[in-house]
């Protein structure tokens, strides 16, 4: 008899659904049909197997779950999680039953013996696990059946945990938790979850990031899960604060998200020139930020400013300083500056100099940005943007349709080659522009064009020298990029820009292709990636702006860290500054160039409102 005692627990602490019990011999795999020893009640049942000895020998006992436990393929038990699987409820008849899923990383191993269910009787599956405080199997953990050759199993029509396709481990449970939220500096919100609010001032622990205790005058009813809690002394809402429940060992970060969600303002953001060029102005949004400093500079190459001048910030958390006259072709930086708390990367703890997120113009991603004045649109399409239903539309990448044009070398990969008319292959026939126009589309969809990271050439080239795959693409020398790794969403990415032309002179390039295709009747639309932004690319730590400026604001984090598959996740929910950001991006596009449309990338990463 094959049994695996490492894997199978004691059942006398079960809690029964049912009266009786059926005691059986316990064997792994499925074989000859099962006889029951003796019927039982439950309490005789544990009472005479203690008496028979049978609990602590290789002779184990089973009990033929059903109902509930069946359909949701588990049952707890104190320290003991019970995996069950009801062939009945699936329609099969396996010879092997494995259960995988969160836990164990969703491995598809079939073969490893500690996940495979044992055969009791009437086409249960069963295999008892040590669980204590949910160690092995977490709580809403998510987990699948496969049988026989790894086929997956979707879990049954009526099962009361299903989510997604998969069954969820103690759906039911609320796990005591507490949330915190600063409010204002005298007022942090807090709300439980799975246990009851303490009322007492006593109950509660407010620290700093040192450690130190900050003194609670009041504990305030608030809601009926919710109460309010009153520091002494004001605190420094800008600040990482702690909020402790010692006796329920519960502590959690006080969250931003009280004050920052109410957060708002109206000033246009970036470098702007006044329409009658009376006046230049720098705003940037930095809510946690105790001082801005902006520099001005010549040249992008400089390393001394002509000018430094600390920035002032209004009751918003917008910073501004203002200049007479036009500071066109001026180049420009800031210094945003704080505490050392943890998730912060103010200058204190990330010395480096930042760019505009709002600005027009970067040349190429890193280092400084250039003050340009808004671009006149393209005339709109003589017959309107197409309905729908009638789009016939034409991806393209900008640097791929240009790089093999018959064009002159400095308009290669550039945006200038993308319209040039009365191009031709050896064969005579149309190659380009001319090319698309004649196939009968109605939409250019342009992946992106905003500017995105490009790492320096002089880590690429070094980086792929002796890359056959890359070489025999013919990027190991071109710095190839897709584009989804924006870093300055109103800017037009600067390598589009035809060579020798000046920083700022794509924009009007890149108006002047859509107005190209909209004198041919051509809608233009284009990709945008508000889901994540270039800083932290690959988990590289690069500090562009957004990360320096206010990490907590502008991106989602989990203790105060970055997450995210790219590196980031751009934070929509709870944050109308960015949520301002997304549509002004779009607003920019239309209103500056003329564009038609626009495709998300993975929406779904953005919040729905």
């Amino acid at each position: 008899m094959d049994v695996w005692t490492d894997k199978v627990m004691n059942l006398s602490d079960l809690r029964m659904e049912e009266t009786d019990i059926h005691i059986f011999s316990f064997v792994r795999q499925k074989g000859t049909p099962y006889f029951p020893i003796m019927k039982l009640s439950t309490t005789a049942s544990v009472v005479l197997l203690l008496l028979l000895g049978l609990l602590s020998t290789p002779q184990l006992t089973a009990q033929i779950f059903s109902g509930t436990a069946a359909l949701q393929g588990y049952y707890q038990e104190e320290n003991t999680t019970w995996i069950i699987f009801d062939q009945n409820l699936y329609e099969v008849e396996p010879e092997r039953v494995v259960v995988t899923g969160a836990f164990r990383g969703w491995s598809q191993d079939m073969e490893e013996e500690k996940w495979q269910l044992d055969y009791v009787s009437d086409g249960k599956w069963i295999i008892g696990y040590d669980n204590p405080d949910y160690s092995l199997f977490p709580l809403r953990t998510e987990f699948k059946f496969r049988i026989d050759d790894g086929t997956w199993l979707q879990p049954p029509a009526r099962a009361p945990n299903e989510k997604g396709g998969n069954l969820v481990m103690f759906h039911n449970i609320i796990p005591p938790s507490v949330k915190a939220e600063i409010r204002r500096s005298g007022t942090i919100w807090v709300q439980f979850d799975g246990t009851n609010r303490p009322l007492s001032p006593d109950a509660y622990r407010l620290t700093n990031t040192e450690g130190q205790d900050i003194p609670i005058a009041e504990l305030l009813p608030n809601e009926e899960k919710t109460a309010l809690v009153i520091p002494a002394e004001p605190i420094d809402i800008r600040r990482v604060y702690y909020l402790e429940l010692p006796e329920w060992n519960l502590k959690t970060l006080c969250s931003f998200d009280g004050w920052f969600r109410e957060l708002y303002s109206s000033k246009q953001l970036g470098a702007n020139i006044a329409e009658d060029e009376s006046s230049t102005t720098f705003r940037l949004f930095a809510p946690r930020a105790e001082m801005v400093k902006l520099y001005l500079y010549d040249g992008k190459d400089d390393e001394e400013a002509r000018e430094m001048v600390e920035m002032t910030v209004d009751a918003n958390g917008v910073w501004e300083a203002e200049f007479d006259g036009s500071l066109k072709g001026t180049w420009y930086d800031f210094t945003v500056h704080g505490s050392t708390d943890p998730g912060n990367h103010f200058f204190e703890t990330t010395p480096v100099h930042i760019s505009d997120p709002y600005a027009r113009v970067s040349d190429d991603t890193w280092g400084k940005c250039r003050v340009w004045p808004a671009t006149a649109p393209a005339s709109p399409l003589a017959d309107g943007i197409p309905p729908h239903e009638d789009i016939i539309a034409y991806e393209v990448h900008v640097q791929d349709f240009t790089d093999l044009l018959p064009v002159a070398d400095e308009r290669k990969g550039t945006i200038p080659a993308f319209t040039e008319r009365g191009l031709k292959n050896k064969n005579g026939e149309k190659i380009g522009f001319d090319y698309l126009v004649d196939l009968g589309i109605n939409v250019v969809h342009l992946m992106p064009v905003q500017e995105f990271l490009h790492y320096p050439d002089e880590w690429w080239k070094p980086a792929f020298e002796n890359d056959t795959f890359m070489i025999d693409q013919g990027i190991a020398e071109e710095n190839y990029q897709w584009g989804y790794r924006t870093s300055h969403c109103f800017a037009v990415e600067s390598r589009f820009r035809e060579r020798g032309t000046e920083p700022g002179a794509e924009r009007d390039q890149f108006r002047d292709l859509v107005q190209a295709f909209h004198d041919e009747d051509i809608a233009v639309i284009i990709d945008i990636v508000p889901n994540h932004t270039a800083e932290n690319m690959d988990k590289d730590p690069y500090h562009f702006h957004w990360s320096v400026m206010d990490q907590q604001y502008y991106y989602r984090t989990d203790n105060l860290e970055l997450i995210g598959e790219y590196g980031n996740e751009v934070k929509t929910e709870n944050r109308p500054m960015v949520q301002r950001w997304l549509i002004d991006q779009c607003k920019h596009w239309i209103e500056e160039f003329g564009i038609d449309g626009f495709r998300i990338d993975l929406a779904g990463q953005v919040d729905r409102q």
